[in-house]
């Protein structure tokens, strides 16, 4: 089973956040009920790769969840759907939150936001660092507005930065 950056994201979204174990797991029980399949961890890690750059996922660390939310491990970094995500749950994955008995989990839309501003910055960082690369900073700047809609955060000065990359 090969699934998209929004796939991933409607699986996490499933449970509100998911470690990457817990998605290999959760991918790897959809693709043996779609046809006794397994997953491609290299298509995985790609997919993955790829959601993390165009924002369809977010990482962030247990420091996200909310107070009352059920405790995990210190230091386990989360994948949540992202400000850019089209969730879409892949089929054969929609029961997996009962075969999987994990609780969902709820995050602190604060922290999200910042967890998202930084991973933001971080981005732009490394394409203003990459040399002239007019298309990505164009597509952060689009980016950007979804990150505003998405979280508690405004990102005027991140899209400045942008800007001065792009003269």
């Amino acid at each position: 089973m090969d699934a998209t950056a929004d796939e991933l994201a409607g699986v996490v979204d499933l449970f509100g956040g998911l470690s990457r174990a817990e998605l290999e797991r959760a991918l790897s029980e959809a693709a043996f009920r779609a046809d006794g399949g397994s997953i491609d961890e290299r298509a995985l890690g790609e997919a993955i790769d790829e959601g993390l750059e165009s924002f369809t996922l977010l990482e962030c660390s247990t420091e996200c969840l909310a107070t009352d939310a059920p405790t995990l491990d210190s230091g386990t970094d989360l994948f949540v759907s992202g400000p850019a995500a089209f969730p879409t749950v892949p089929e054969y994955a929609e029961d997996v939150p009962h075969i999987l008995d994990i609780e969902r989990r709820r995050f602190d839309r604060d922290a999200l936001g910042a967890a998202a501003r930084a991973r933001f910055s971080d981005a732009i960082d490394a394409a203003r660092d990459g040399g002239p690369d007019g298309d990505r900073l164009r597509d952060l700047r689009e980016v950007s507005y979804d990150i505003e809609a998405w979280g508690p955060v405004e990102l005027d000065d991140e899209r400045a930065r942008i800007e001065e990359g792009l003269d």
